[in-house]
């Protein structure tokens, strides 16, 4: 396309099996149509990637992607997006990271890079603004992500970025990272499996490098707009930059919905000691920010006494804190920083890491396994066992190897009523804001695209003063509204914290004056709003192309048939008929068809033929 304002204009489709490259032009109806970032991903993933593949055939993509607002004065625009169909789920997957190699990569003026086929040996891909070179990697094969970054960095200079996988991706983890390193600063890619994809390619990491600058429409209009958000941003974020995401523990603890000994309870004696404050108090070393950012949400912590003294490791998030900590009845923090900078260096997701381990120790409790068959001593409140099975499942060692299939295929190995004690939707493990305390979610995690992921319908709204987390009737509007500012934010690409503190939580007025400053489209908040509902339904194409319907988007069992048991949510759950109601009104709204599915009028109303 004649070059937009915003974009580089140019796709990099990669193929490890031959070794070679190809460029293809963005047109600009794609592009405004879709954003980028995940928008772009799902349209490529959906077209490059056949019916039925699996998630570690090589005919499975990998699709990188930054949007328009990448590499712009935006607060928290160093994002990046990163799809693939998941071999936890078996659906569409993305995640975004940040770092520095979101803006790096822009630089290279690709707006997506598409990955596919299998590298003979272990490789690494190096992408500049020529196009991509597949190099040798066998000396980082087993090294962790960290090393690995390092030693890529050192090899290719200063001015390159790397995102690496680590041993859990190497085996094949179902829920292997990649992270990325620079400076203070880690971004960690890391749900679904997207490194296990990586690691069935052979692929150890992938190198940018670039020096294009990213051109606005309108920069005076782009710096007015950031003005206007200066001090809601301030505020909004003020918490984060002083405690980071473990300030969440306490308020979500006082609502009742802080999920403990794997859903048997919502509240957690010992959240004190897990949360914000005490971590900071005792633990706080400096802060960390992505590459031009005010925020500084990230903290790196140092372990200055007791056993672990001289440990200095990234601050646990609170999603991590939850599944590590409460879920397994942990109220050790160094365990927590520990098990955290485990999972990063490894690779793994700590969110579907901590949620198995709790399933893990209800069936152990239940005597659906024994001790025997887990290898070493665990069980509620053990962290010893917990940092000792984390190491074991990133190398599929022993019980690890079970432990790296997931909590849903775990408990179904082991076959009768296992699987109603798994928190997970769609087999992907639930993180830290309550699907019985919070509607939205009820009806928000059913019907995610990604399954249990707190990042398609958001639960940050549902924490306002005001907000009636308990009634249904307006829940299914709520959660369309909600994944619709999503599927853009995640477009454009923007933090998440940045985009709902600065700019508001739904898609409105900033975030289309945004895109007009930068694009110089004459884009409206209804354009802006069709376009997260094109991204929606085209991931849902994704999916029911895969099988997916109704009865796939439920709930845990738990959420919809064990009421949350005391404390201030006391009573809260989504029984089947409620949850039915709420599909059906969902469904109608989205003129899907009863059976989940987005009928011929509405895909062709949202030019998605």
């Amino acid at each position: 396309m004649a070059r937009v304002k915003g974009y580089g204009g140019r796709i990099l489709f990669v193929d490890l099996t031959s070794g070679g490259s190809r460029i293809v032009p963005l047109d600009e109806t794609t592009a405004r149509r879709l954003l980028g970032g995940n928008g772009l991903a799902a349209r490529l993933l959906y077209d490059t990637v056949p019916a039925g593949t699996d998630a570690f055939d090589p005919a499975n993509a990998v699709v990188f992607g930054v949007g328009p607002i990448t590499d712009t004065t935006v607060p928290g625009n160093s994002r990046a997006c990163v799809a693939t169909k998941s071999p936890l789920t078996g659906l569409f997957f993305d995640s975004t990271f940040g770092g520095r190699f979101p803006a790096t990569l822009k630089r290279t003026g690709f707006d997506a890079v598409v990955v596919t086929g299998r590298a003979a040996a272990p490789a690494y891909v190096v992408i500049d603004e020529r196009g991509a070179e597949v190099k040798p990697a066998r000396h980082l094969w087993g090294r962790t992500t960290r090393e690995t970054v390092q030693a890529i960095v050192a090899a290719e200079g200063a001015d390159a970025d790397a995102l690496a996988i680590g041993p859990a991706g190497e085996a094949r983890v179902r829920f292997a990272a990649m992270a990325h390193y620079w400076k203070n600063r880690e971004g960690v890619s890391g749900r679904g499996g997207i490194g296990g994809v990586l690691g069935a390619k052979n692929l150890k990491a992938v190198v940018v490098r670039g020096t294009r600058k990213t051109d606005v429409a309108d920069a005076a209009a782009l710096k007015a707009l950031l003005g206007e958000a200066r001090e809601p941003l301030t505020k909004g974020t003020q918490a984060l930059t002083t405690f980071g995401t473990p300030f969440l523990v306490g308020p979500i603890n006082a609502l009742g919905g802080l999920g403990a000994y794997n859903l048997r309870q919502e509240t957690f004696a010992e959240a004190a000691l897990v949360g914000g404050e005490s971590l900071k108090q005792h633990f706080h070393d400096r802060d960390t920010t992505c590459l031009k950012c005010p925020v500084a949400c990230g903290k790196q912590y140092a372990i200055r006494e007791g056993e672990f003294a001289g440990t200095r490791a990234k601050m646990p998030e609170y999603e991590t804190i939850f599944a590590l900590g409460p879920m397994l009845g942990i109220s050790q923090p160094e365990a927590l920083i520990l098990a955290n900078d485990a999972c990063d260096l490894l690779g793994m997701d700590t969110i579907s890491m901590g949620v198995t381990l709790a399933f893990v120790c209800e069936a152990l409790e239940r005597k659906w396994l024994a001790p025997a068959e887990v290898g070493v001593p665990f069980g509620w409140g053990d962290w010893r066992g917990m940092l000792r099975l984390v190491e074991m499942t990133a190398r599929r060692e022993g019980f690890g190897a079970r432990l790296a299939e997931g909590a849903w295929r775990l408990a179904e190995s082991l076959g009768g009523e296992a699987t109603r004690a798994v928190y997970a939707v769609k087999r992907l493990e639930l993180p830290a804001h309550s699907a019985r305390a919070l509607k939205g979610l009820s009806i928000g995690y059913a019907t995610a695209t990604r399954g249990g992921s707190h990042h398609d319908t958001r639960p940050t709204p549902q924490y306002a003063a005001g907000f009636d987390r308990r009634g249904t009737a307006d829940k299914p509007a709520f959660a369309i509204r909600s994944q619709h500012f999503t599927a853009v934010g995640d477009s454009l690409v923007m933090c998440r914290f940045t985009s709902e503190r600065g700019f508001g939580l739904f898609v409105g007025e900033p975030y289309a004056a945004m895109v007009r400053a930068v694009t110089g489209w004459d884009v409206s908040v209804e354009e802006l709003e069709r376009v997260g509902e094109r991204i929606v339904n085209l991931e849902r194409m994704f999916n029911v192309r895969e099988g997916v319907r109704r009865a796939d988007d439920t709930l845990p069992w738990k959420v919809m048939h064990e009421p949350i048991p005391d404390g201030p949510s006391a009573g809260m759950y989504c029984p089947p008929d409620e949850l039915d109601a709420m599909l059906d009104d969902y469904y109608r709204r989205r003129g899907w068809d009863a059976d989940g599915v987005p009928t011929p009028a509405r895909l062709a109303s949202l030019e998605l033929e």
